[in-house]
């Protein structure tokens, strides 16, 4: 190689063979204009930011550029009550959601299980409120979207739970579920607390049968209310009993706790007739006389109710001791057999081992109830007790008649089978 070639080779990495006093200076100016670019672009990432990635002219022009491209928020405010993650929210008032410089576009208020309670939206769409109820000691979800005048959109997502009453009631029922009763059962339901909002608590407690009747419901106190058909249910009949209530406020500050279903079916039909004249007990079994019984009644100092009453429990044995019903010391008796209650106040029909064969069907010895022959313990099926017993069903109707006392009150056991139809009806609260 020449000296010549030498001096005109190109050097590594470059694009001509030297640096010429032209390319040095040009070389010169630029650096600090790269410098100058790169302290821009890392000091204004995002909005307002100087000469971008590109390398274009910093200054107003490029500031501007930048602050347009940033996205805008939505001015809608929404305002959701009970406060997010609120932990004793009252379940006995509504959920509120209003919205300002904007209106509601969509709200969802539920509960954990994912069930939605039900809202109205206001005309103006900038409140909602709910009309569905709450639930005591649940949580709840609230989800809403709102947008303002420039269609841009706001959300909230909030989350509260319901306060547990710290007073509340229940109502004890017969019969119970699954049982098969008699046709002269009602549906009867006694509530440890008075209940002063009577329709409110009767509101909340439906009957219905299949076959389909006019069931109606009828207060005898403020603690107890109960459903019959205006007749006898008949055979076969399926009936239920739904209680909704919960949260139902049934006095000042005391709230229902039960939300169930009862369901019972209605088994033969089958009724009693115990004749205090004749002294006899005469049933039928759907339709037809299936048997007669000789009996002893209330005698003349202790007369038995009259009326229709209906078989409320049922007992292989048990202790009757007249101190429990006023009498003083007149009896105590520890093993009754086949006892059947048909008054609250203990009025039985049952079995009788200690009185002598003769009386019954010929006189009335007893202090109110009902006695057939029977043996001790209860143990021999050829006693007219033991048959009688083992034929019978809660739910069955014995009726008394010509027993030379007054008709049983209808509070008195599950006895408004004595109420016509239109007194019953009048005792409803619906």
């Amino acid at each position: 190689m020449t000296a010549r070639e030498r001096r005109n080779r190109p050097t590594e990495g470059t694009t001509e063979g030297t640096w010429t006093r032209r390319g040095v200076l040009a070389g010169l100016l630029g650096a600090p204009v790269l410098l100058i670019a790169a302290c821009n672009d890392t000091k204004n990432t995002g909005a307002g930011s100087g000469t971008g990635a590109a390398g274009g002219p910093t200054g107003g022009a490029s500031a501007t550029g930048s602050a347009s491209n940033s996205p805008k928020t939505s001015v809608a405010k929404i305002t959701v009550l009970p406060a997010d993650e609120a932990a004793n929210a009252s379940f006995t008032e509504p959920v509120k959601v209003t919205v300002t410089a904007g209106t509601l576009g969509s709200v969802r208020l539920a509960d954990s299980a994912g069930q939605a309670v039900e809202g109205k939206l206001s005309a103006d769409s900038t409140s909602w409120t709910s009309t569905g109820t709450l639930t005591s000691g649940t949580k709840y979800t609230v989800a809403v979207a709102a947008t303002d005048g420039d269609g841009l959109e706001s959300d909230a997502n909030t989350t509260f739970t319901t306060t547990t009453p710290a007073n509340t009631f229940v109502g004890y029922f017969t019969p119970e579920n699954g049982s098969v009763v008699g046709v002269g059962m009602p549906v009867s339901i006694n509530f440890n607390k008075p209940i002063t909002d009577r329709a409110a608590v009767q509101q909340a407690i439906t009957v219905t049968a299949q076959p389909g009747v006019e069931i109606v419901g009828h207060w005898f106190s403020s603690t107890r209310l109960d459903f019959r058909p205006a007749d006898y249910w008949a055979a076969g009949t399926k009936v239920t009993l739904k209680l909704r209530l919960k949260d139902v406020e049934g006095a000042k500050g005391y709230y229902g706790t039960q939300s169930k279903d009862v369901r019972f079916t209605v088994g033969r039909s089958r009724t009693s007739v115990v004749d205090l004249a004749a002294k006899t007990l005469t049933v039928t079994t759907d339709g037809q006389v299936s048997a007669t019984y000789p009996i002893s009644g209330g005698s003349p100092e202790h007369k038995t109710w009259g009326g229709k009453m209906v078989i409320s429990e049922q007992f292989q044995q048990t202790k009757m001791d007249s101190t429990t019903v006023g009498l003083g010391d007149e009896y105590n008796i520890p093993d009754v057999p086949h006892a059947q209650r048909l008054t609250t106040s203990g009025t039985f029909i049952h079995g009788n081992y200690w009185s002598p064969a003769s009386i019954f069907g010929s006189q009335n010895t007893s202090h109110g109830c009902v006695g057939l022959q029977d043996a001790k313990g209860g143990e021999d099926p050829s006693t007219n007790g033991y048959a009688f017993y083992k034929s019978s069903m809660v739910g069955d109707v014995v009726e008394v008649v010509n027993s030379g006392d007054k008709t049983v009150e209808p509070s008195n056991g599950l006895n408004g089978w004595n109420m016509t139809w239109a007194a019953w009806k009048a005792g409803s609260a619906v």
